[in-house]
């Protein structure tokens, strides 16, 4: 068993008095956001310093007070200060390199806001500060583990949701000793070094024709109109068909891998530089590849299974995986080509099972042991092992029976002698003896 933090959505179905309350709570937590941004960049432009979240958190105090922001006082104070905390982050992240300067919030946008403590789902009910009845809830599965903060919001279909954070105690899945080298594609969406083949739905594709007629309609209509309001509605309900059908879809296979595979290797790609391309950026786009290896490594975290990243200039393509011979001339058009040797290859298979091979050598390499210090019947020694004398290292996983396996190849040795294990480990391994 291990700790983990696992998040819950479930839909909201408030009523229209907690409908007016929850959208209180949108658009004072956006003033907050907005007015201490804006504070911060005028401090700024002044004398090239700015407030903490500190400083801003005794100025929202101060703020409460006034007669023309009274009305702050009507949400849970915590919720407010997050907000700050929301923006200091933003911050940091800024000044670290990681993200980009924190924008304005629109209440045309996914409005949100946090409840840090004192939330609660009990009886197909949420209770959170300020919302004593309740809010009624869809809750389609068991919430495991303690309850942490809660993030209520509400999307551009008018539909609201609470994303409950918990700590929870998980089993990872069982170990099956299987390993594999995947090429994400358009043709197909993955392609797996056992054969296996996961299809590319290409959903904006699907469903193209439908949104640009619902565009259509929404351009002729006049803004701030009822019918433009409905229209809008209508179009933001197909974005959304298209988001969560995806979503599905990524959760399915990365799903699938992390269940049927230990270790799984993968190509680190430059997303952000490929849709640059502007004849396959809507298609890359709509592949997801980046959220797909996101949910593949907190999925694999979880389950103690390996993610392997290979160079992302690693002629995975162009590799014979037979003989090793590089073709210069395979171009995106040849789907299927024949290297010197005779090797009849397909494109993407033969990609993925590169990729293996790459995958595994840099993951021997992550597991290689430098040095190892251990005291043996015949004295201290100090044992010293080059990496490249030993192209499958054995990784000690017994105690009291010595047992030792080598991972990649999943053969196991074992010795009946406690004190003469570590002896056999360096000698399968190519160990060299120095003295101390």
């Amino acid at each position: 068993m291990k700790t983990i933090f696992r998040t819950y959505q479930f839909e909201l179905m408030p009523n229209q008095e907690q409908k007016t309350l929850l959208d209180k709570y949108f658009g004072c937590i956006r003033f907050v956001y907005n007015h201490f941004l804006n504070e911060r960049k005028e401090q700024y432009q002044a004398d090239e310093k700015s407030d903490n979240y500190y400083a801003q958190a005794a100025t929202l105090t101060e703020l409460k007070r006034k007669d023309k922001t009274i009305w702050l006082k009507e949400v849970n104070s915590q919720s407010l200060q997050f907000a700050l905390r929301c923006l200091d982050t933003a911050y940091v992240n800024f000044f670290r390199g990681n993200a980009k300067f924190p924008r304005f919030k629109s209440r045309k946008k996914k409005n949100t806001f946090t409840v840090p403590q004192f939330a609660k789902l009990e009886a197909d009910k949420f209770y959170a500060p300020k919302f004593k009845e309740g809010i009624k809830v869809n809750v389609h599965r068991e919430v495991k583990g303690e309850i942490g903060k809660c993030t209520l919001s509400k999307t551009p279909t008018g539909k609201y949701f609470v994303s409950i954070l918990c700590e929870e105690q998980y089993q990872p899945k069982e170990k099956t000793g299987a390993v594999c080298g995947i090429d994400l594609g358009l043709k197909d969406f993955a392609i797996t070094s056992d054969g296996i083949k996961f299809k590319n739905n290409k959903y904006t594709k699907q469903y193209e024709r439908k949104l640009a007629k619902a565009q259509k309609h929404l351009s002729r209509k006049r803004k701030g109109s009822n019918s433009f309001e409905k229209q809008r509605r209508k179009t933001a309900l197909i974005h959304e068909k298209i988001t969560n059908s995806r979503m599905d879809n990524l959760h399915k296979v990365s799903h699938k891998l992390v269940t049927d595979y230990d270790i799984i290797a993968l190509e680190d790609l430059n997303v952000k530089g490929m849709v640059k391309n502007h004849k396959l950026a809507k298609h890359i786009s709509d592949a997801s590849w980046g959220t797909f290896v996101r949910l593949l490594e907190y999925k694999a975290d979880w389950n103690d299974k390996q993610i392997v990243k290979i160079n992302r200039w690693y002629p995975s393509s162009k590799t014979c995986c037979e003989c090793g011979w590089v073709n210069q001339d395979l171009n995106l058009s040849i789907r299927e080509w024949t290297c010197k040797n005779g090797h009849i290859l397909d494109r993407d298979l033969n990609a993925a099972k590169n990729i293996l091979k790459e995958g595994l050598k840099i993951y021997r390499q992550e597991l290689a042991i430098t040095k190892v210090e251990r005291k043996s019947d015949f004295g201290d020694k100090a044992y010293s092992m080059k990496p490249e004398a030993h192209p499958s290292p054995l990784v000690w996983v017994g105690s009291s029976l010595g047992q030792t396996r080598l991972m990649d190849l999943g053969y196991t040795y074992k010795c009946n002698s406690h004190a003469l294990a570590p002896k056999m480990i360096m000698m399968m391994n190519g160990v060299e003896e120095s003295g101390t």
